[in-house]
């Protein structure tokens, strides 16, 4: 007999997104707190993608019989659903969701819009980024995310000990969190692009970031909390503040990320400043590796896109942002062909207009579709990129997969509901070739249910959504 905290059975289909790709049929799920015991189900194919080794036509197998009886404390009978593992968010700014749709920056691109939106955004406070946190992290629990990489990057003076407050709304809400902490130290008065009481000193920026590190970071199996550093982008911080975090980051033993060639503004300020690509200047202050990955990575030529598969160096995938603010489409296939590190993300909220990676994983699917045809990724590529990918980007080889050890992070769609009548022939492609438009069934962190019936477990969604809807007009006016 095997016993566990948490015993979820009868499931339709468990797509683990495992080392071998396997779907189980009439499958169950043994958790044990934070890690998972075991996968099993009756019958089983692979998947199959540009990543995967699974056969086209999904040849069914009979499983092993498995008679072990399996108990524990809490059950949950998942016939009928759908269980994917939970998926990872590499790049998020959950401050932007309370300046969404704003008609006046609506047809900008990425520099006058950060331009204009800077003026509101000098004007966040404790309780903006407490509420922003609990709306966005809200909002990827209910659709399948269960680790969130927040880039918050904007720390006005006097403006409080921000990420210490996305800490604690992420234990509040119940997510697994990664905080890197952004700085900025080039204002417009130096060429950069923010106003003056949004940067801080390079002393500052090392002092809280060492601080962050040693409160916060986690480099435990199932860790619920880690810290990054994470400078804004080349053209709002000093070469200094970025040789000078890389170095503090490797003493300390976090990564590194950054925002690179998201659009051709970015490279024409470098080739312009320094006379150098993007890539090239970041190479030279210690910022590549498999401690690194960047958000966008648009713009990278092909001899740049193997010199990040030989370092290591990983892609966050921002698909509908880069589409909204005309930035470009990111090289993916030729990425995932060349062995880059790709995970997903939705990036800002202000930029996207939300903070669903489902939506993000269906569109990253049809527009390589577009650009590529034949040679795009699969659906069951793109749900890869968003789990295993994205768990490997950002240095966690304990998440994005459904098998034994793995952390008993997970979600639940009911495929009894008329929007996916017919849509689950393949429910490994289905989020990505068909997509899914609903809340999860069930979304669980560690091993514990945050989401239930497509509703927040540990907040009172009504309340949240009154105190944040104030916080975000005092920040607009």
């Amino acid at each position: 007999m095997k016993k566990g905290t948490l015993l979820i059975k009868n499931a339709d289909y468990v797509v683990t997104c495992d080392s071998e790709d396997r779907v189980f049929e009439d499958a169950d799920i043994l958790i044990d707190d934070e890690r998972i015991i075991g996968v099993r189900g009756k019958r089983f194919w692979q998947a199959s993608g540009i990543t995967a080794k699974g056969d086209e036509n999904h040849t069914v197998k009979d499983c092993e019989p498995d008679d072990e009886e399996w108990q524990a404390a809490e059950v949950i009978d998942a016939t009928g659903m759908i269980i994917y593992p939970g998926l990872v968010n590499t790049h998020h700014h959950f401050y932007q969701i309370f300046t969404r749709n704003i008609l006046a920056v609506q047809n900008m691109e990425l520099f006058p819009w950060l331009k204009y939106l800077y003026e509101i955004w000098k004007n966040l406070n404790e309780d903006t980024i407490h509420y922003s946190t609990l709306t966005s992290l809200g909002e990827l629990l209910l659709t399948g995310c269960t680790t969130a990489v927040d880039h918050h990057y904007v720390f006005p003076a006097g403006a409080g000990r921000l990420i210490d407050r996305q800490f604690e709304a992420a234990s509040l809400i119940g997510a697994r969190m990664v905080a890197t902490r952004g700085s900025m130290d080039l204002s417009v008065k130096d060429g950069g692009l923010p106003p003056d009481s949004v940067v801080q000193t390079i002393d500052e920026i090392m002092e809280d970031s060492e601080r962050l590190v040693k409160a916060y970071h986690s480099a435990e199996p199932y860790s619920m909390r880690q810290v990054v550093l994470a400078p804004c982008s080349p053209f709002s911080v000093s070469a200094d503040l970025l040789r000078e975090s890389a170095v503090l980051a490797r003493e300390l033993g976090v990564c590194l990320h950054t925002h690179l060639c998201e659009t051709i503004d970015e490279e024409n300020y470098m080739l312009e400043k320094e006379g150098i690509r993007p890539l090239e200047y970041m190479k030279r202050l210690g910022w590549t590796g498999n401690d690194v990955w960047y958000a966008h990575g648009i713009h990278f030529t092909d001899e740049e896109l193997d010199f990040l598969a030989e370092t290591g160096t990983g892609v966050a995938h921002c698909p509908i942002s880069n589409m909204k603010l005309a930035s470009g489409v990111a090289k993916v296939p030729e990425m995932l062909r060349k062995g880059v590190k790709v995970g997903l993300a939705v990036d800002g909220s202000a930029s996207n207009d939300g903070s669903n990676l489902l939506e993000e994983l269906r569109v990253s699917f049809l527009i390589h579709r577009l650009q590529k045809s034949n040679d795009a990724p699969s659906g069951y590529d793109i749900l890869k990129i968003a789990t295993v990918g994205s768990a490997s980007l950002i240095g966690r080889d304990d998440l994005g997969s459904l098998a034994p050890d793995k952390a008993s992070d997970l979600f639940m769609i009911d495929r009894r509901q008329e929007t996916l009548i017919s849509a689950d022939r393949d429910p490994a492609a289905m989020l990505g070739t068909v997509g899914y438009k609903g809340k999860t069934a069930y979304t669980i962190v560690n091993g514990k249910v945050v989401v239930k019936d497509g509703r927040l477990v540990n907040i009172d969604e009504d309340e949240l959504v009154e105190k944040a809807n104030a916080e975000a007009l005092r920040l607009y006016q």
